[in-house]
């Protein structure tokens, strides 16, 4: 089968691998015929710079190492399962749920999996992953989807899920003005997300004016500040109740100015969550922190009980998901159409899926 492998800095080949055998498979595998799979920012970072994520050596927990198949934003439809597994069958639709981890640790046993000192990612610390016509995964990393979720939705739940879990984690609810820094894909996720969360005013900030204008359509009152030309802090000020700021800032970057205007504008006694991940080490006004009474929280993935919620969401309208995607492309295409799209600076694209049938 056909399968998108990383083995080093911008070294991405489309290769030729042994297809799984469903007469093998463990008593609680998987086996699930890909359908369509996200290009995820932390796939781009690895593209781009590394190997980070992705283990040189064998994982301590799942054993997988270079090189590795891509991606962890994908569904599929199930093709055979293992004999002790109960929950889906072969020709149900799923979403896979990426996170490998003990169920038997000190998280797993309280159901923390995602917090987990072995946790593993398929697509990125496990043999298999969603830039593959198939792949085998655990029967805890497969939710059945409804009918109301389509072949594309399927895909997107795992990225959902995590602005989902920050929106959740930044305590947005009916009414709360937010500001959301970074008008990347996530950061376009965060404003659809704060807004089923009931958020009334939303900030979208960004360098990019192309990304600015996509948010426009992804959420049409989203209000869109540059910093290269606008003081976000004041113009937020000036929109906000008694000139106080906003009642929770998402920082959706990895950028240490995006979290210091994160810092700066929120009101007092407001929430600060950092969504996006720091390469760095990020110097942070501590004193601000302590004057202006705020919270400073920090959102790592997500619950892995999420996925029917987020399902629901997206298949009911609530959470219009699919409004990010800007392309679809081959497997074959993955480099030219797809990372290297993605990491132009002109910022044309959000989402890329990759269709495998």
């Amino acid at each position: 089968m056909k399968a998108a492998r990383f083995h080093g800095k911008r070294d991405v080949r489309v290769e030729d691998i042994a297809a799984p055998d469903p007469t093998r498979l463990g008593p609680r595998d998987v086996l699930v015929k890909n359908r369509f799979c996200g290009i995820c920012g932390t796939d781009l970072h690895e593209y781009a710079a590394g190997p980070i994520f992705i283990p040189t050596t064998p994982h301590p927990y799942t054993g997988a190492h270079l090189p590795q198949i891509l991606g962890h934003e994908y569904g599929g439809t199930v093709v055979a399962v293992g004999g002790e597994v109960r929950d889906v069958a072969p020709g149900d639709k799923v979403s896979i749920q990426p996170l490998v981890s003990p169920r038997d640790d000190h998280f797993g046993r309280r159901g923390l999996y995602q917090l987990s000192d072995k946790l593993g990612i398929i697509g990125l610390m496990w043999p298999w992953g969603g830039m593959a016509e198939y792949s085998i995964v655990n029967d805890y990393n497969v939710f059945r989807m409804p009918e109301t979720v389509s072949d594309e939705q399927a895909a997107l739940i795992e990225p959902t899920a995590v602005v989902v879990y920050a929106a959740e984690r930044g305590g947005v609810r009916p009414g709360s003005s937010v500001l959301v820094t970074g008008a990347g894909p996530i950061g376009q996720l965060q404003i659809l997300a704060a807004r089923a969360a009931g958020a009334s005013t939303i900030f979208l900030s960004d360098t990019n004016d192309n990304r600015l204008a996509l948010a426009r359509k992804v959420l049409p009152d989203v209000i869109p500040l540059n910093p290269k030309r606008d003081n976000v802090v004041e113009a937020i000020r000036d929109q906000t109740e008694g000139h106080a700021g906003a009642d929770v800032a998402l920082e959706c970057v990895g950028a240490e100015a995006a979290l210091a205007t994160c810092i700066d504008a929120v009101r007092r006694q407001g929430v600060v969550v950092q969504v996006g991940l720091h390469v760095g080490k990020p110097a942070l006004d501590a004193f601000a922190v302590t004057f202006k009474d705020i919270d400073v929280r920090g959102s790592w993935c997500y619950s892995t009980q999420m996925w029917p919620r987020v399902a629901s969401m997206i298949g009911g309208g609530i959470l219009p998901a699919e409004k990010v995607v800007t392309r679809r492309i081959k497997l074959a295409d993955v480099v030219s159409e797809g990372f290297e799209r993605l990491l132009s600076p002109a910022g044309e694209d959000l989402k890329i899926l990759i269709d495998l049938a």
